[in-house]
């Protein structure tokens, strides 16, 4: 074998087993991740989580879902199991992260900003829990790869973030039956992607801002059970 084969060869095997290290790394990391939450939770009571150990490969854990190519996670749905707890930071650490569901529980505090490092979430699923006294994250608007954000039945109150008119991608935003007041802004109109506006049951006040009437792939508009007032 040549002096360039011999090289080529160690080149090759070098980024093999870096690339090894890399997975191993971050799928650690991974699992560190989710064994924070668990601390965090102070009530599991149907031993969803009872499976969450380091005796099993993470992409086995109940609500866990990796992605083949990598072996990262790539998909944690909690939905439904009534679990009880605050959010952990450590959760903004599956840096590849697509989908969080966190529905129907129980979840109160407030939401670590840490969240923000996950780039990759399409998918943010947040409703159905006990945020009260919290306001909706400005942060959210920095997720920039975000299709869906469900955020009802939650008790949030304070204002619609502006920042939220950033996620250009986002086609479902649903903040249904919060406490969220103050006017929509004009800045909805920029959502271009939303199929999915609803914002009912909430203390919104104010005329409907027009640009609504310019979101040309709004399917559904829910503006119930508020004190809005006007037309578009």
């Amino acid at each position: 074998m040549g002096k360039a084969s011999v090289l080529v060869f160690l080149l090759l095997l070098h980024c093999f087993m870096g690339s090894l290290a890399w997975t191993h790394t971050n799928i650690n990391t991974d699992i560190s991740a989710l064994l924070a939450l668990t601390s965090y939770i102070t009530s599991d009571p149907y031993d969803f989580l009872a499976d969450w150990s380091v005796s099993f490969s993470p992409c086995n854990w109940t609500g866990v879902r990796c992605d083949t190519y990598h072996r990262r996670v790539y998909s944690l749905n909690l939905g439904g199991m009534e679990l009880k707890g605050s959010i952990s930071p450590q959760l903004g650490n599956l840096s590849i992260l697509v989908e969080l569901d966190l529905s129907d529980n129980n979840f109160y505090g407030q939401i670590p900003e840490d969240l923000v490092r996950l780039r990759n979430l399409k998918l943010f699923n947040l409703s159905y829990n006990d945020f009260h006294d919290e306001q909706v994250p400005t942060w959210i608007g920095s997720l920039s790869s975000l299709v869906q954000l469900n955020l009802q039945n939650n008790n949030f109150n304070g204002f619609i973030p502006l920042s939220l008119f950033n996620l250009s991608s986002l086609e479902i935003l649903d903040c249904n039956f919060n406490f969220i007041e103050g006017a929509i802004p004009l800045e909805v109109g920029r959502l271009e992607q939303l199929k999915i506006l609803r914002l009912a049951g909430n203390k919104l006040s104010g005329n409907i801002p027009h640009t609504i009437s310019s979101l040309s792939s709004l399917e559904l508009l829910s503006l119930s059970y508020n004190s809005l007032s006007g037309m578009f």
